[in-house]
């Protein structure tokens, strides 16, 4: 979107400037000309001059949008971080939940409810709390959770909060709160999450990576709703404790996994082609395995739903109750082998079988097994650290995240709607920065509408993805934080696996090649020089289908 107000602002003669701060990856200057004053007279009437660059600005804007909307982002595409071809790609690694399996919406509402009760009848929470239903519009995936402020927040990649969506219950606290709570808005590296984004040795933040995560998230806000507003004193460090611990007894306790296997109907989506995608792999002669935290009995029944009764025959290797991260660390736990009756076996493993299932075991065993390293192996996951991190930065495989919420912001992203606000806001943005040098009282006054202008503009993109917390991928202007984790540890990225059967087995991934802030793009000069916006209309189609979140 930068170089389409590069197009607008060349087009409309008013200059342009460069954006601020972002990653290299997500993104490009405006232009390479630093900011000067004019040298010729300004203007007489500086009031009209100024509006009749921005009513310029605003009508070229208007003649882009047609020519952005005939290129729409695929959102079954696959995405790439890192170069990668599957013609090296010998073995596919998969996690099961949220990767193989899809659930419906019926999953976050049981795990919320059974929090909920467990809160009430273990921790003896106040029962009132019940009145509190599951919002799956509330929260998305990625945010970070300050322990001991109890404060649910959006962080940027450089640490920076987002103003205007920290949450305290279920309630936006005042920016001139946060900034005072904070001395600012950026959050101390020693204050952030650790390398699994968890809440430890001294970190008060905790980042929520996990699909899972999101009715953890809206629980905590719900019960420290009830607290706050019912004046009661509390501890935000127990309530947190207290929440994360019944969030994990919905699942060690087998509440969530013997609700879905009494209606497996209910809780799993039959449609994201899971069979097809495994099959192709096999008549490839690729190389398969399973390695998931989820238990034996409850992988297979839902295995046999979505793929079939055969499914162990398309599994050279399958692992249950990995304890992922721990499987990629720990060197020290043997494999067990788990007969048909789920009963664990005594009798040492010299080799992992196919049609066997294993549980436990570690990574290092694993690699001694099968002799499968290196980036000839790439396994997929929906969880960044637990399933990615490890692999990617100690191992060498390559590495896939699956990223459901991918697709429904890209059809956002591709409405008319979206597409005009974004082209005008990053417009309105390069004529602030432009128009900035302008420092006679009317011209302030006016740039003043255009900053109020470009808030509000703010807040309007938010709201097409998440009322609270907008976009999973971007701040206001920057990556997310979750964005920039998923660029480090994820070779490609996509929504889900049934993506894969829009390529060929040994497709090239390559990442698209976003301009430094110090670099200049082959086209840039002839954008920002261009006397109507006709000559960039064909640059524009290809530069809008490559740009960035």
């Amino acid at each position: 979107m930068a170089a389409v107000a590069r197009s607008v602002l060349a087009a409309g003669r008013v200059g342009c400037g460069r954006r601020g701060r972002g990653l290299p990856a997500a993104a490009a200057p405006y232009c390479t000309v630093a900011p000067q004053r004019e040298r010729r007279q300004p203007p007489a009437d500086m009031r009209s001059y100024m509006w009749s660059r921005y009513k310029e600005a605003k009508r070229v804007t208007k003649e882009l949008v047609p020519s952005i909307m005939s290129n729409m982002l695929n959102p079954d595409a696959i995405f790439s971080n890192n170069e990668m071809s599957l013609s090296d790609i010998e073995i596919y690694g998969f996690d099961y939940d949220y990767t193989l399996v899809f659930y419906s919406k019926h999953l976050h509402t049981l795990i919320f409810n059974a929090a909920r009760d467990l809160l009430i009848n273990e921790h003896r929470y106040p029962a009132e709390i019940r009145k509190y239903d599951y919002d799956p519009n509330f929260a998305i995936r990625g945010l970070h959770y300050d322990v001991h402020r109890a404060l649910l927040m959006k962080i940027d990649a450089f640490h920076y909060i987002q103003l205007g969506t920290v949450y305290r219950g279920l309630s936006v606290v005042p920016d001139e709160e946060v900034i005072a709570m904070y001395d600012g808005s950026h959050v101390p590296l020693e204050q952030m999450s650790d390398f699994y984004g968890k809440s430890s040795q001294g970190n008060t933040m905790k980042q929520f990576m996990d699909i899972f995560s999101l009715p953890e998230m809206t629980l905590l806000s719900c019960v420290n709703e009830y607290f706050l507003k019912n004046n009661i004193d509390y501890e935000p460090v127990h309530l947190y404790k207290d929440v994360k611990d019944s969030i994990r007894d919905v699942h060690i306790k087998g509440i969530m996994y013997r609700a879905i296997e009494a209606d497996i109907e209910k809780y799993i989506c039959y449609a994201e082609q899971t069979r097809a995608v495994l099959a192709k792999l096999a008549d490839h002669g690729k190389k398969m395995f399973l390695i998931t935290n989820s238990p034996s009995s409850f992988v297979d029944k839902g295995m046999r739903f979505i793929v079939g009764k055969d499914w162990r025959d398309l599994f050279d290797v399958v692992i249950v109750q990995a304890d992922k991260p721990n499987f990629f660390n720990d060197k020290r736990r043997p494999f067990r082998k788990v007969n048909e009756r789920g009963v664990l076996l005594w009798d040492k493993i010299h080799k992992l079988q196919k049609g066997q299932i294993y549980k436990q075991g570690n990574l290092y065993e694993f690699l001694k097994l099968t002799g499968w390293r290196g980036s000839k192996v790439l396994y997929f996951g929906d969880h960044i650290y637990s399933d990615l991190a490890d692999l990617t930065l100690k191992h060498g495989w390559r590495t896939g995240a699956i990223i459901p919420e991918l697709r429904s912001e890209i059809k956002i992203m591709n409405t008319e709607k979206y597409i005009q606000t974004m082209t005008w806001l990053q417009t309105l943005t390069g004529l602030l920065e432009h128009m900035q040098v302008h420092r006679d009282p009317d011209s302030q006054m006016i740039l003043e509408e255009w900053k109020k202008e470009r808030k509000e503009m703010r807040e309007v993109n938010r709201n097409f993805f998440n009322a609270q917390f907008g976009s999973l991928f971007r701040t206001d202007e920057n990556p997310t934080y979750f964005l920039r984790r998923l660029s480090r540890f994820a070779d490609i990225y996509m929504a889900s696996l049934s993506c894969l059967l829009n390529y060929e087995p040994d497709y090239t991934f390559y990442p698209r090649r976003t301009p430094l802030q110090h670099e200049l793009p082959g086209w840039s000069d002839q954008l920002c020089t261009a006397e109507t916006p006709k000559a960039e209309l064909g640059v524009m189609d290809n530069l809008y289908r490559a740009k960035q979140f």
